[in-house]
């Protein structure tokens, strides 16, 4: 008998509106930290102090024409004028890290003296309360940290640069743990008076020195990407932000570095670059308010995320798009069904020199071409050029010549390596060149000098290096951590011309020569470990300069053009590229949805760049006739 299950069949679900890949809609809106500009200051100065809340705000003290006691409160849109400190004064510290209405003003330099002042805020109003144990200014913009009961004040000027480290219990000051080194215009930020961080400072110049505090003692731990002194700070000594400042030489800078707790990442600039601001919050919202410019400035910027959070995968209003789903579109009345996504090559910006053996790091959108030998002159050149998604831009050069070596990074942070400096076999390259985003310089070298060695990172520095050949084949790895490089155990089978992708402790080899091999090897770290095989073997691939994973890659270039894909477990033949050439590079690819190759041979296609894009999933109508 029949059930009626089997007569009935089975019910499709009906949507009013195909569902919306969520991988291209966090492409498109990503969730990044970004300043916005947020209500000025009533007194332009610089040299004020900072604190509250994110932009529930409070900014006092400083430097106009002459030392200030003004006190103003931020509201999230605008100043408002409240009660003066009853000592005006410069180059203070000031702590209310959690509320608006109960904070610390201390130390700082009046107009003729340092001194050891110390305020207590309740509102409305100051009160002086116990000094500080030694007089002292230049504790830095933000060199403080905790609440109105538990504070400390580190570094800063007595008769010279100090490493004194304060407690406050709420009642009195306490002479504790020394910072490590003497520093002024240190950036400090904390909850309390037993975690805090010191960041930056100057001790004979601006330092990336970072010193981390545990209720006893100073630790220091991962440097800043960029020294600077006189910058602004938030958030905690797990999750902060360092924003603006002063490098070397005396220049004023945007840049902003976001703390996870073990590293310093750079992050959106913000709009003004400037020194001598105040700066309060967390890693996630705060405020950066007055500073110099060159001159006093009364501007004021937000930090907050936008965009879609990678964490709430599907966001609301985002479909999850399930492969296989089948469904009824009711506005348009149509059956349709989910189906795997198909990756396909287009036209990007050329080039703007024609060239093969070429270097690469960064992204689709944030791309870098490094060296090559140019066509067709045939001569190997230290020119290098960024990519913004459109077209291609000149940008400063390297230190020397270099063509056919390995390249990781990304646009703002990335090194070339081995290689050599002319078409032919020597001499060997084996210095490594450092890209900061806006000049090149010489890193470590090598201890073994190659060419056609293949790299992968993730920073300019944590990188590795393998194989090579050209006379000879190389298994040699080795890693490099920024300053020197350490030979680690070496690939299973020697050979140069690898496609390759990564980071330091997590990447993939694949292919090679002279023979073109089908041999794929993974780097744990430690080892590399013999995996599945390419479907066809080939030489010149294109290494996509560590912005891939060992467990999500793509082969391309090389020799045939055919284009392979790596889930972590195996290769998949997916869209050949329009041109195929060897000494490409493919560059870009935080995944397999999205990348680019540029450069290579032969001659007339030296120039082309092609990007690669496969969407999450893709929708197919489905035909009733």
């Amino acid at each position: 008998m029949s059930e009626y299950k089997g007569i009935k069949g089975f019910q499709v679900q009906t949507r009013t509106e195909d569902p919306v890949p969520y991988a291209q809609a966090l492409a498109d809106n990503p969730y990044a930290g970004v300043w916005s500009s947020g209500g000025a200051l009533n007194t332009t100065r610089r040299l004020l102090a900072g604190t509250g809340p994110g932009t529930a705000a409070l900014g006092f003290g400083g430097f106009a024409t002459t030392v200030v006691a003004n006190n103003e409160s931020y509201n999230g849109t605008s100043w408002t004028e409240l009660a003066d400190l009853n000592t005006a004064r410069g180059q203070l510290g000031g702590a209310n890290h959690g509320t608006q209405t109960a904070g610390l003003a201390f130390a700082g330099e009046t107009a003729t003296a340092r001194v050891a002042v110390t305020e207590s805020w309740n509102g409305s109003s100051w009160t002086e309360v116990a000094d500080l144990n030694a007089p002292r200014y230049g504790g830095g913009v933000g060199g403080d940290a905790g609440t109105q009961t538990s504070a400390l004040f580190f570094g800063g000027y007595t008769t010279a640069k100090s490493a004194l480290n304060e407690s406050w219990n709420g009642s009195a000051w306490t002479e504790v743990g020394d910072l490590n080194a003497a520093k002024e215009g240190v950036a400090g930020t904390g909850p309390s008076n037993s975690a805090a961080l010191a960041i930056g400072g100057s001790t004979t110049a601006a330092v990336t020195q970072t010193e981390s505090w545990n209720g006893s003692s100073w630790t220091e731990v991962s440097d800043l990407n960029t020294a600077r002194k006189d910058a602004g700070a938030s958030g905690t000594p797990s999750a902060a932000l360092f924003f603006g400042g002063q490098t070397p030489p005396p220049a004023r800078v945007s840049n902003t570095e976001a703390w996870n707790g073990s590293a310093w990442t750079e992050v959106n600039d913000m709009a003004t670059a400037r020194s001598q601001l105040a700066g309060n919050g967390s890693s996630t919202v705060a405020l950066a308010s007055g500073g110099t410019t060159g001159s006093n400035t009364n501007a004021t910027e937000e930090w907050a995320f936008s965009g879609l959070d990678p964490s709430s995968t599907p966001a609301e209003g985002y479909a999850n798009a399930i492969t296989g789903d089948f469904y009824y579109n009711s506005t348009t009345g149509q059956f349709k069904n989910v189906g795997a996504g198909v990756g396909s090559w287009s036209s990007g910006g050329n080039l703007n020199g024609g060239r093969y053996g070429i270097m690469g790091a960064g992204s689709l959108t944030a791309g870098l071409a490094m060296g090559g030998t140019f066509q067709p002159s045939d001569t190997t050149k230290n020119t290098a050029e960024t990519y913004d998604g459109t077209s291609w831009s000149n940008a400063p050069t390297m230190p020397g010549n270099l063509r056919n070596g390995g390249s990781w990074g990304v646009q703002t942070s990335a090194v070339a390596v081995g290689g050599s400096t002319s078409p032919g076999a020597t001499p060997l390259g084996s210095t490594a060149f450092e890209f900061d985003g806006s000049s090149f310089s010489n890193g470590g070298s090598l201890n073994t000098a190659r060419r056609f060695n293949t790299a992968a990172g993730a920073s300019s520095t944590a990188g590795i290096t393998w194989g090579g050949g050209d006379p000879g084949d190389y298994a040699i790895t080795e890693s490099y951590d920024g300053s020197s490089w350490t030979e680690v155990n070496d690939l299973n089978q020697a050979r140069g011309n690898m496609a390759g992708n990564g980071t330091q402790t997590a990447a993939i080899a694949a292919g090679g020569g002279p023979s073109g091999p089908s041999n794929v090897e993974l780097w744990d770290g430690t080892n590399w470990t013999e995996t599945t095989e390419l479907n066809t073997g080939r030489e010149f691939g294109g290494p996509s300069a560590g912005m891939g994973s060992s467990t999500a890659a793509i082969v391309a270039s090389g020799s045939p053009n055919n284009v392979e894909s790596w889930d972590g477990t195996s290769w998949t033949e997916v869209a050949d590229l329009g041109t195929g050439r060897p000494s490409g590079h493919m560059v870009g690819y935080a995944s397999t949805t999205s990348g680019m190759l540029f450069g290579g041979t032969p001659n007339s296609y030296a120039t082309y760049t092609e990007e690669w894009d496969q969407p999450s999933f893709q929708i197919k109508t489905v035909t009733t006739s």
